[in-house]
């Protein structure tokens, strides 16, 4: 077994027990009628509203395929927006095992179908990642500033939570358990770092990466590409806000809320593989501080969650079997 199979393993085993720490926090507090009212909550939930929350997050991941082509066409390529909607899928089907490494693989696919550099592609997906973080960095500032107070709450809500709960008393072994994940992060950390004094073989790599980076400004439709951002973290918002019309408890919360939804989510979904466990106990602790009931809140973190999951398992699994067929044509003329 290779070194970067064996650390690929424990960077996953170590991002999923983050995850199933979190989902355990998030369902210790169910006692037989909780668990009552929790399927109460399901069984009452409009369920059909997950159709066009769907299809605005999909219809997202389509416009984030568009702006990704909006990067590498600069480049001397005219890349299919199709291949690149799919390959995003794909991306983050990936990403739901290990982290980040969907931002690879989707290069890697892009590459064999569109014939460009993967180094290149490497460099326009952090340019993405440099945009999604100011526009996180916005959200965030949004949601501050549109409640001051919120800011206070979370900090004595934080504070209630590390006095009170069983994870933080000094005799939990839960202690134990997140520092040694908390360790085995750092290990990993430390270990690629180690790794990576390659040197001379990393500058040409550099350089292409470079080259994509730089195509930022060799946009040739700025305006479009700033609204596709836009967009994107429009209908992010949008199937947030319409996940409350699910619940006769959440109907009355508005775009506000949302805002916040969309901010402590986001953190939720960089955490673990997938936001597994992170982003329903965040979603589940956010809600409570606006006044909503534990199984209400726990419902809706959960159900806002699979249906994400469910876009990309269903999304990916479906372009890895299209992406090849589209594409015969080109395989083969070569």
């Amino acid at each position: 077994m290779s070194k970067r199979l064996i650390t690929t393993s424990l960077q996953y085993i170590l991002f999923l027990g983050i995850g199933l720490v979190f989902a355990w926090l998030s369902l210790r507090e169910l006692d037989h009628e909780k668990w009552t009212q929790l399927k109460a909550s399901f069984r009452d939930a409009k369920l059909w509203l997950i159709v066009p929350v769907s299809l605005l997050l999909l219809f997202s991941h389509y416009l984030r395929g568009l702006r990704w082509k909006l990067l590498v066409d600069p480049m001397g390529y005219n890349v299919k927006a199709l291949n690149t909607f799919l390959t995003v899928l794909i991306g983050y089907l990936v990403n739901l095992g290990v982290p980040r490494l969907g931002e690879f693989i989707r290069c890697t696919a892009l590459s064999r179908y569109e014939k460009v550099e993967v180094e290149k592609l490497v460099g326009t997906v952090i340019v993405e990642r440099l945009f999604d973080a100011v526009c996180l960095l916005i959200v965030f500032g949004l949601t501050i500033g549109l409640q001051p107070e919120l800011y206070e709450n979370i900090t004595v809500a934080f504070e209630k939570t590390t006095t009170s709960s069983p994870v933080f008393e000094k005799n939990n072994q839960s202690w134990i358990i997140i520092l040694i994940l908390l360790a085995g992060i750092g290990w990993l950390v430390w270990k690629n770092k180690k790794r990576s004094e390659l040197g001379q073989q990393l500058i040409g790599i550099g350089k292409r990466i470079l080259n994509g980076l730089l195509s930022v400004k060799k946009i040739n439709y700025p305006q479009r590409f700033l609204g596709l951002t836009l967009a994107i973290w429009i209908l992010y918002l949008s199937a947030g806000y319409m996940g409350f019309m699910a619940f006769d408890t959440t109907k009355n919360y508005g775009m506000t809320e949302a805002l916040t939804i969309l901010s402590v989510g986001s953190v939720g979904m960089i955490v673990s593989p997938g936001g597994i466990g992170v982003y329903a106990y965040l979603v589940l602790h956010t809600m409570q501080l606006y006044g909503l009931d534990y199984t209400s809140a726990l419902a809706f973190g959960w159900i806002l969650w699979l249906v994400q999951t469910a876009v990309i398992l269903f999304g990916g699994v479906i372009s890895f079997g299209v992406l090849p067929l589209i594409n015969s044509n080109k395989k083969n003329n070569q």
